[in-house]
């Protein structure tokens, strides 16, 4: 390249800068997918009188970042090029779970980990599976749960339970496997509110059908 050529390269590269533009492209950005429930929430049958914290599932790599994954063998992991969760896997559950159970009526209030306001009992949970697989049967997602219910005056642990649900996807396509997790996560908090309605609560916390709390002391 000769000194005039140079020049003249580096007068282009400066326009191009001054001007705003960039002569090499910019990446597409990347599609920002939600969990989105197709199914809606049933009325709980027993609510519990009490406020329910609920705690951002723990999570270790790879389920506490925002990849879409999938695990096409039992030693890989891979994730979907050009998409990602709106945030971290363990907060979309978290999310998941907090609307589902506000929706049910579950509890007198739900309250998310960032809310500075008190709560009567907590739930913790540990986040254990969240990727699709492709097994001879077809592309599928699974998630998987671990659970405990604290009352937080005590500190004790009222019930435990873990939740593995899997959904067949209708193919292979990002679009297909996040409507299934959509399907998923539905039945996910379907089986949540269920179980937590069941926990062994403290006499003045049971459903409404079992005991009157204003005559409790």
């Amino acid at each position: 390249m000769t000194l005039r050529s140079f020049r003249n390269l580096t007068l282009l590269l400066g326009a191009a800068v001054a001007s705003g533009c960039t002569v090499f492209p910019n990446p597409e950005p990347p599609r920002v997918m939600d969990l989105a429930l197709v199914q809606a929430v049933p009325a709980a049958e027993q609510p519990v009188q009490a406020s329910l914290r609920v705690d951002t599932p723990y999570a270790s790599e790879p389920f506490n970042g925002s990849l879409i994954l999938a695990k096409p063998s039992a030693q890989e992991f891979r994730a979907y090029e050009g998409t990602r969760w709106r945030d971290t896997a363990p907060v979309v559950v978290r999310d998941t779970l907090v609307s589902s159970l506000r929706q049910s009526g579950a509890y007198t209030n739900v309250i998310t980990d960032t809310n500075p306001a008190q709560a009567e009992l907590t739930l913790v949970t540990e986040l254990s599976a969240f990727h699709s697989e492709t097994p001879e049967s077809g592309a599928q997602v699974v998630i998987e749960l671990h659970l405990q219910m604290i009352h937080n005056r005590s500190r004790a642990s009222l019930c435990t339970r873990s939740v593995r649900v899997v959904e067949q996807a209708s193919g292979t396509s990002v679009d297909q496997i996040v409507e299934a997790f959509g399907t998923a996560g539905g039945n996910l908090a379907a089986r949540v509110i269920e179980w937590a309605t069941t926990c062994d609560y403290p006499p003045r916390l049971r459903p409404s059908g079992e005991t009157d709390p204003s005559r409790q002391p």
